[in-house]
């Protein structure tokens, strides 16, 4: 199993093979336990006791609670290539990657302006982006008259946004055009929005929320999914076989997954590694830059070509987006705010061709790209581009 830097739950992943059926039955016979599916159970996690196993069975992942005994069988059994159990894994800590702002932005965001969002005719209606954050105030005006699917995954929590990071993004993402008293702040302003609160009011969660929240993204069908959250990761240390497997599955399904680079003093002596879980290959992993265009100052750099690598900028330091009521509005700067941008964006390539779905759409952000002279390993292909 990965050796990792960030706070291990006590719970384990488990990647499925493909035969689900024959997965789970190994499942079960190795770990002893009863098996609950999140087809069944939507709020599987919340349910989920010493005695069971979580089947998030859309992505092909189980999230269990076992003693040393079954979890040494179950690793044994991914190591024999039986093709049932195919990686175990700790579940890990995760949490939102923002810095602080300041309460009331001023004009409009510089971010739509620089992604080519103003001068873009589409604005991704039809298309549904998924926000896996900390929920959304449903009662902001912003959002009120948008139909919003939503739920959470945080036991004893709705989805309504205590925290204000989940807000934040989703208007980013997908914000209005033009709101009363404020210029425009987001990018894919017809999107369909689907919710789900895989982090606490507090900014914290962990794994199994956030692979649960794929796994209902994928049953709904979302073309995008955009994280904006993430754990640290030790220079050298492997990207999680769960999660790539996971976003394969979720490409072929016809879904994105763009996920937050994270963020972490740029000292000359070091430079921090892509966050868990935007190293994985499959995921695209969003840098921040700033106004000047240049890389942002806590924004992580890429260290490793397969896995680890950043893919694209854009942009994430001061940035104004929606806030819970009563505040309404804020500015924040972090990978955070940059991850919504791309999420956007691939909303506005979605609506143009029909044909651009799961792999393609990401080939396709990567070759619009505006380039801004920065290193690669700090911001990948370049600056994220709307259609025009």
């Amino acid at each position: 199993m990965p050796n990792t830097s960030s706070t291990e739950t006590g719970r384990y992943l488990v990647l499925l093979g493909e035969d689900r059926t024959g997965a789970d039955n190994k499942l079960a016979q190795l770990a002893q336990v009863r098996i609950l599916h999140s087809a069944e159970e939507p709020g599987g996690l919340q349910v989920l006791g010493e005695q069971c196993a979580v089947v998030f069975d859309r992505i092909g992942v189980a999230l269990l609670r076992c003693g040393s005994p079954a979890r040494q069988a179950l690793q044994e059994a991914s190591q024999a290539g039986d093709g049932a159990i195919l990686a175990v894994e700790p579940e890990r800590e995760v949490h939102a990657c923002n810095d602080e702002g300041e309460a009331l932005p001023q004009g409009g965001s510089w971010g739509v302006e620089a992604v080519g969002a103003t001068h873009s005719p589409l604005t991704g209606n039809g298309i549904r982006v998924a926000i896996l954050d900390t929920g959304l105030d449903l009662e902001h005006p912003d959002f009120t008259d948008r139909a919003v699917t939503h739920m959470s995954f945080i036991d004893g929590e709705t989805v309504h946004d205590a925290n204000g990071h989940g807000t934040h993004c989703a208007g980013i993402a997908a914000g209005r055009s033009r709101s009363q008293g404020q210029a425009r702040y987001g990018v894919a302003s017809e999107a369909q929005l689907y919710i789900g609160k895989v982090l606490s009011n507090a900014g914290g969660g962990a794994d199994g929320s956030v692979l649960q929240g794929i796994d209902w993204a994928v049953a709904n069908q979302c073309h995008i999914i955009s994280l904006s959250l993430g754990g640290p990761v030790r220079p050298g240390e492997r990207y999680s076989a769960v999660f790539e497997a996971v976003a394969q599955r979720a490409l072929e399904a016809g879904c994105l997954i763009v996920a937050a680079a994270g963020n972490e003093s740029r000292r000359p002596e070091y430079v921090a590694p892509v966050a868990h879980p935007a190293n994985c290959p499959s995921i695209f992993a969003v840098a921040a830059v700033n106004q000047d265009l240049a890389v942002a100052a806590f924004s992580n750099g890429g260290l490793l070509p397969d896995g680890g690598e950043v893919n694209l900028a854009a942009p994430g330091v001061d940035i104004p987006s929606a806030w819970p009521m009563p505040q309404r509005y804020r500015t924040l700067s972090g990978t955070s705010m940059a991850t919504p941008f791309v999420a956007g964006v691939a909303a506005l390539y979605a609506q143009e061709d029909s044909s651009l779905r799961g792999n393609s759409l990401g080939v396709r952000l990567v070759q619009s790209v505006r380039l801004i002279g920065q290193p690669a390993a700090d911001v990948g292909a370049g600056l994220v581009q709307a259609p025009r």
